[in-house]
């Protein structure tokens, strides 16, 4: 069987992290199919949402796998590695559907910075979150990495997570704004996904991600940014005429996403 799954349910794609004996812990080849999943994904597809959750119900994924590390040996293994996950990791964030993290149990690491990438996050009352690699592997996160959490939660919240080494529960990540809802139980989780995954695919997807990359674009350039296409791109539409004349119909509007 498949370490990554995919599979579609009407308009809503879902990813499954399937390595539940290994807590789902990623190998390179799975980040790259993940990424590509994303990647690959356009506005004229019939798909308008992703759900990216991890088998086995214990955990969401623990990281990457750390015998992909065995062979490390110059320096071009190790900017090479955070460059595929720079990269993976954009693909999430670029992806022009909605994203939704169903989190279970631990999130670390690799699987943190996933959950992090992806434009929603909810979770049960298991939840581990955050990047313990000060106490584990000695390694480090990249800026791009460190720019993402820090847009989310604070700079300070991630100078506390990682320096000492702290997995924020769900209370602690739903207060902080890094989880939009906690279920009680973690069956629950898959079920509220797939119930918030077909509420954003009834919605304009032009907006949908024109909004995803403008934020992008702001955290990664900052408020000068130019989102003048995308401007463009929603105004000129046929689905902003659509959502005009819906509106003033009293209808509901049919998108197309053109």
């Amino acid at each position: 069987m498949s370490d990554l799954l995919h599979e579609t349910r009407g308009n809503v794609a879902i990813v499954t992290l399937n390595r539940p004996e290994a807590r789902n812990a990623l190998t390179f080849e799975m980040y790259e199919a993940l990424g590509r999943i994303c990647r690959e994904t356009t506005l004229e597809d019939p798909v308008k949402a992703i759900i990216i959750t991890g088998a086995g119900g214990k955990a969401f994924a623990a990281g990457t796998d750390m015998t992909q590390f065995r062979a490390f040996s110059t320096p071009d293994d190790a900017i090479g590695y955070e460059e595929r996950m720079d990269r993976v990791l954009g693909d999430i964030e670029r992806c022009p559907v909605p994203t939704i993290a169903a989190i279970t149990g631990a999130c670390t690491g690799g699987g943190a910075a996933i959950a992090a990438a992806c434009d929603i996050r909810i979770c049960d009352r298991n939840l581990k979150f955050g990047f313990p690699i000060a106490r584990t592997l000695g390694n480090c996160l990249s800026i791009g990495n460190l720019n993402r959490m820090s847009a989310l939660v604070g700079m300070g919240r991630v100078r506390d997570m990682i320096l000492m080494a702290t997995l924020l529960g769900s209370d602690d990540a739903k207060a902080c704004g890094l989880i939009y809802e906690v279920m009680d139980r973690p069956e629950d989780v898959q079920t509220r996904a797939m119930e918030i995954a077909g509420t954003m695919a009834e919605h304009a997807p032009l907006t949908m991600r024109a909004t995803k990359e403008t934020l992008r674009r702001l955290r990664t350039d900052g408020p000068g940014a130019d989102c003048s296409d995308l401007i463009i791109e929603c105004y000129m539409s046929a689905d902003f005429k659509e959502g005009m004349e819906a509106f003033l119909g009293k209808r509901k509007p049919a998108w197309t996403g053109k």
